[in-house]
């Protein structure tokens, strides 16, 4: 942590000390620690929450909990978050985590293992989709969602949208987690029924309102 991301975690809420655990866990067992969401982006995503008000939420891309658990904390009495993850392997620490925050979250995320492109149409509409699974899958996930998922005030949550920096490069051949991400940002940026503003927070989100 540099000296700026320590200032900052200095002046928002502490993570709460089970977030604490699961980031821990997740770096000691987990390929790839560094997809999770984090105590600064789990924070944005708890009050983002809190601002619109989802009743139903869609998460693709559960990775070890972090973000659900956030976003839970986040609902009002009665919501739900609906979260995908097609890595099996991942399904145990979600859950475990899931089941100890059970106190404060009261039921409201129900797991999913599969592919999102095959589970999430039979999940019905939802107010709040966020974004996070396999970045050559982001254009399908953005179709999916405009063609049954999402009515008007609803809002989808991409994460990773500026990858690294790579969006602004040239894509090499064969680089189809970068080509994904852009093809995602374009069909948003030429799409008239949305209107979005993408937020250069870790590795990029990009917000959009269905209008």
């Amino acid at each position: 942590m540099d000296d700026l991301e320590r200032y900052i975690a200095d002046h928002i809420p502490p993570e709460d000390s089970l977030l604490t655990a699961l980031d821990r866990e997740t770096h000691l067992r987990v390929i790839q620690p560094r997809m999770i969401s984090g105590h600064l982006q789990g924070q944005l995503l708890k009050m983002l929450v809190q601002m619109i008000t989802p009743q139903r939420i869609l998460e693709i891309g559960t990775f070890t909990g972090y973000s659900a658990i956030c976003m839970a904390k986040g609902l009002q009495a009665g919501g739900e978050i609906h979260t995908i993850e097609i890595d099996d392997e991942l399904e145990e620490i979600a859950a475990k985590y899931f089941r100890e925050a059970e106190q404060n979250i009261q039921g409201r995320i129900i797991q999913h293992i599969g592919s999102a492109l095959d589970l999430a149409p039979g999940l019905g509409t939802f107010d709040l989709i966020f974004i996070d699974g396999d970045k050559r899958e982001y254009p399908q996930y953005y179709e999916m969602a405009m063609r049954s998922l999402v009515h008007s005030g609803s809002y989808l949550l991409a994460d990773n949208i500026l990858w690294y920096g790579k969006v602004a490069e040239q894509t090499p051949a064969g680089d189809r987690f970068t080509e994904g991400i852009k093809q995602f940002n374009r069909m948003v940026t030429e799409d008239d029924r949305v209107e979005n503003v993408i937020l250069p927070l870790r590795d990029g989100l990009n917000l959009i309102r269905v209008k």
